[in-house]
């Protein structure tokens, strides 16, 4: 799949474009398949199969010119649980079933769950299996595929149109909050959008990066969104009770910028608030009204959730004993990482590093 960026492009550039790439492919044992542009953008996306993308890029070459910035190799099954299937192809342009041209944004949702634990049984942090019944089951209902991820304990959800997956993120938050069963949990959205080729040449892996940003910066059984999401859907009706952040685009450089800064410190037991000004270029004052604003939560008390949320998924994932996840998130003192650890989730460290050998 290849990007273009082409000021003042239109649908009809492209067919002749596409009409020319089919007149020569045969001869190089390339085929264009179909393509996605968007006028207002300028950005035009190229499905194609062929020996290899230096093959395909020579046929655009003697079509028509118009070289790709970047190009990407897809698998099958990944592309179809990214880009959907069944698209209506009309001469090479993809569209939508009202017959609008498919712009090509795909809308990513991500959901962080974990139950809330008990004397009892620290086993409750564990994500409810009912909970995630009824995200994946929202996920479907609202026209999404849900995406397994190698290493992320999380949800993920793909959706064509934008406002699915804003009210099938409203929809879960909904029913997390008003289920009636005993084991209640704790979670976090973000939603994030892009088009599927970077100019880097990757395939959606910045918007998924995007979406699990503000999926740890939300706060809890909040749904944050990129402000992509926002220009996207500024016209959707959404729930009264909804518990919805959109970022603007200042905002969210800040989070990313924020969380760049933090996750690379998170080791670092001596890096401090005033080290955080520093990096980011902000004053305390600037830092702890930002931080406030977008995170609910006081830059301290943010840094410490990033490094304690880390370290619930170093155990859980059995990444050493819990003096060494200690170390990794900044705690150098084992028994006040423990005393943190339990004011945040109720129970030791020692305890879900015991849970995790049934």
């Amino acid at each position: 799949m290849d990007f273009h960026k082409i000021e003042n492009i239109t649908v009809e550039d492209v067919l002749n474009a596409h009409m020319a790439d089919l007149a020569v492919q045969d001869k190089y044992g390339v085929k264009y398949h179909q393509f996605w542009v968007n006028q207002k953008a300028g950005t035009v996306f190229c499905l194609t199969e062929g020996p290899n993308a230096q093959t395909c890029e020579m046929v655009h070459q003697i079509a028509h010119g118009n070289v790709a910035c970047a190009m990407t190799e897809v698998e099958t099954g990944y592309f179809k649980l990214f880009m959907g299937e069944g698209h209506h192809v009309d001469h090479g342009v993809v569209r939508k079933k009202d017959g609008t041209v498919d712009l090509g944004y795909r809308s990513i949702l991500i959901a962080s769950a974990r139950g809330i634990a008990t004397a009892k049984d620290s086993r409750d942090l564990q994500l409810p299996h009912w909970a995630k019944t009824i995200a994946a089951k929202k996920i479907t209902e609202f026209n999404g595929r849900e995406v397994k991820w190698d290493g992320v304990d999380c949800l993920i959800g793909v959706f064509n149109e934008t406002t699915d997956a804003v009210k099938c993120a409203c929809q879960i938050q909904h029913s997390l909050l008003d289920s009636s069963h005993d084991d209640k949990v704790i979670f976090k959205i973000g939603l994030s959008a892009d088009q599927p080729v970077t100019k880097d040449g990757e395939f959606f892996t910045k918007a998924i990066q995007l979406a699990h940003r503000l999926c740890n910066t939300a706060e809890d059984n909040q749904i944050l969104t990129s402000s992509l999401i926002k220009s996207l859907c500024e016209e959707t009706v959404l729930p009264a009770d909804a518990n919805i952040k959109y970022l603007d685009m200042s905002e969210e450089q800040f989070v990313s910028t924020l969380l760049d800064i933090a996750h690379k410190n998170l080791s670092n037991q001596s890096f401090s608030i005033a080290g955080m000004c520093k990096d980011i270029g902000v004053s305390r004052p600037q830092l702890y009204r930002k931080v406030t604003s977008l995170t609910g939560r006081a830059p301290n008390d943010f840094l410490r959730d990033l490094r304690l949320e880390k370290a619930l998924g170093l155990l859980k994932q059995k990444t050493g004993n819990v003096a060494q996840v200690a170390l990794e998130v900044g705690y150098n003192n084992p028994s006040y990482f423990a005393k943190c650890f339990f004011d945040k989730f109720g129970c030791t460290p020692s305890e879900i590093s015991i849970a995790r050998h049934p």
